[in-house]
């Protein structure tokens, strides 16, 4: 994603101060785990940027509408994603002496000494953050037929009952399906 660059000016001079930031980013794509999903529509976002004293938090939300691949049946999924952004960027990074055992951890960038800030890696971070581990087509998705590969969405294949009945032969009580427990006086 290429950067989005915002200057921190008399805009922002004081502690207090907001900037209102919104747009829209046409980046065709981006890649989870090894799966790549479109991005049709691109990025829109609308975050407010406030001076909190020793920084600038970058706050507000994103919103796009992704495609991607099916976990279970390999068609075309769609969803969208909507996500906050909450990101915190210092005029100056903390001595490691102010820093206690739980902040070591904590996550923050920097204002560059050319006092801009990035918001583009907060923004990817937040539609990474809400794209779901399994990507399903629809909730009720049945899958492919792990016999012959059959979409079952589409119809059921048969496979199933095949291994239902050869799994049915196999068993020992199998013999008890032809057991007539009739008495043969009631006949």
């Amino acid at each position: 994603m290429e950067p989005i660059r915002v200057l921190i000016d008399e805009r922002l001079d004081g502690a207090g101060s907001v900037l209102p930031l919104s747009g829209h980013i046409d980046e065709p794509d981006y890649e989870l785990g090894g799966r790549e999903f479109k991005l049709p529509e691109g990025i829109d976002y609308d975050l407010v940027l406030t001076n909190a004293g020793e920084g600038i938090l970058a706050s507000g939300m994103v919103r796009a509408h992704v495609l991607g691949t099916c976990d279970r049946c390999l068609e075309d999924a769609e969803f969208d994603v909507a996500s906050e952004v909450d990101e915190y960027f210092l005029f100056e990074a903390p001595a490691e002496e102010e820093l206690s055992d739980d902040e070591d951890e904590v996550d923050f960038s920097l204002v560059d000494e050319d006092h801009t800030i990035d918001v583009s890696e907060p923004i990817m971070a937040a539609i990474l953050m809400e794209t779901p581990f399994v990507v399903l087509c629809r909730e009720d998705c049945k899958g492919l037929c792990p016999t012959c590969g059959a979409n079952l969405n589409e119809g059921d294949c048969g496979c199933a009952a095949k291994r239902e009945a050869e799994k049915l032969a196999e068993s020992p009580f199998a013999a008890l399906a032809d057991l007539n427990l009739e008495d043969e006086d009631e006949k």
